[in-house]
């Protein structure tokens, strides 16, 4: 097997087992690296086998190692997300936030619950006609809370995720909060279903779009902080 053909298998290996993939280079050399968020975003816990998951300490080396990277000069995050661990998804929100890199994310099926504030930590959001966010409490499973500290507990928790989307987004804090506890739009539970254009229209999410138009844009913005970099050199 030659080169060319050992750099394709690893290419491909890489996408299965991590979902992340560095885009063809530029003349110059540089890339822009693709992560994944797909199906339910796993924390200390292994999930069953036959589930779909997205492993926090898969993406956190990775998102260090763009940030460290001299040839990576911009993420895309793709997203298709039924939530999941609340502290492992605030934890990659919160490194893909901190990036000097620019980035930007696109929604596809789906970034529901802790995939919201995923959505959000990129510089730019885009959400496909059809995708949809689930905006909800924090939930709590059916467990039967007994004591005050637990219910400030799953409140401290809630008031992270909401600051969080509310300072990376155009959305206030009142309105969040509102399509958090609306009701008779989810079955048994409270919150609320965005569609598409809905998330734009809320604040949320920056602008209708799909692949060509992310990739434009991360592009775009990957030449504007090459240019203001070299303008700070000289």
């Amino acid at each position: 097997m030659g080169k060319k053909e050992d750099m394709e298998q690893h290419r491909q290996q890489r996408i299965e087992e991590t979902g992340q993939l560095s885009l063809e280079p530029k003349e110059d050399g540089s890339r822009i690296q693709l992560i994944s968020i797909i199906g339910e975003i796993e924390g200390h816990d292994n999930l069953s086998s036959s589930a779909k998951t997205t492993k926090y300490e898969h993406i956190l080396p990775q998102l260090a190692a763009i940030e460290d990277s001299s040839r990576i000069e911009g993420l895309l995050v793709l997203l298709h997300t039924m939530g999941g661990d609340v502290e492992a998804g605030l934890a990659i929100a919160e490194m893909i936030a901190s990036l000097s890199k620019p980035s930007v994310s696109l929604v596809l099926g789906g970034s529901h619950s802790i995939g919201v504030p995923i959505a959000v930590s990129t510089d730019h959001s885009f959400i496909v006609p059809t995708g949809t966010m689930v905006i909800h409490p924090v939930r709590m499973n059916g467990m039967v809370i007994g004591a005050q500290q637990t219910y400030d507990y799953f409140k401290q928790i809630q008031d992270r995720i909401t600051g969080f989307v509310c300072s990376h987004s155009q959305i206030s804090q009142k309105r969040m909060e509102e399509l958090m506890m609306a009701q008779g739009i989810l079955t048994k539970d409270l919150g609320t279903i965005l569609v598409g254009q809905q998330a734009v229209y809320e604040g949320i999410i920056s602008e209708v779009g799909g692949i060509k138009e992310a990739m434009q844009k991360i592009h775009h913005l990957a030449d504007k902080q090459k240019k203001n970099d070299k303008k700070k050199i000289k």
